[in-house]
């Protein structure tokens, strides 16, 4: 895989993918140019986020990462319908399957290959394999996924969304790490309470 540095100049092709994401706005629109936090000084660095400087000087993760600007990070997001997520992927690594019920999601991939895919409200599976330099939309609120099949080599992809708190849930931790009833979910994956318990175990949180 090239450099993280190398990878990174795709960055600024990623500045035409925001002129797309405004057109599916999901955020109220506001009456103020921006909305200023409460108490504290605006200037300069209200606006400038830094928390992405570790794409360029920190170490290659071992495990799927997402690096997030959104509102939660990046306060001056709010009232501007606009977030990013940095997507780091090692070799054979998965984002599993999640929705964004807010926005749809804009993928842009910097470098390496992916196997993406959604599922729409028919239950209709439509899959790609992206090549470093493709897009990918993922229509707002549908189950979707990102795969880096390479067993040898890492991914790294952009995301934009068109509003500035898109949320994320996660179907795995969604259905297996919350107190939903074991024999609810026994019931609708037609399996048993043993299956359901190996699951929620498999995904409870390391000591």
């Amino acid at each position: 895989m090239a450099s993280r540095m190398s990878s990174l100049k795709f960055f600024s092709l990623l500045i035409s993918s925001l002129a797309i994401v405004q057109m599916a706005i999901a955020d109220p629109d506001i009456l103020t140019d921006f909305i200023a936090p409460s108490n504290g000084t605006v200037d300069g660095n209200f606006f400038t986020f830094t928390g992405m400087r570790v794409l360029v000087s920190g170490d290659e993760p071992k495990n799927f990462t997402v690096l997030k600007a959104t509102m939660a990070e990046f306060p001056a997001l709010n009232g501007q319908s606009v977030s990013y997520a940095v997507l780091e992927f090692p070799a054979g690594t998965t984002n599993p399957p999640h929705t964004h019920p807010r926005s749809a999601e804009l993928l842009f991939l910097v470098d390496g290959t992916l196997e993406v895919g959604f599922v729409d409200s028919k239950n209709k599976l439509f899959t790609q394999t992206l090549q470093s330099g493709d897009m990918f939309v993922f229509p707002k609120g549908l189950v979707h996924f990102q795969y880096n099949v390479d067993s040898q080599n890492a991914a790294l992809a952009i995301s934009a969304f068109g509003s500035a708190s898109a949320g994320t849930v996660s179907l795995p931790s969604t259905l297996f790490a919350t107190n939903i009833d074991d024999n609810v979910l026994a019931l609708s994956f037609k399996t048993d309470v043993a299956t359901i318990q190996k699951l929620k175990a498999g995904l409870a949180p390391k000591p």
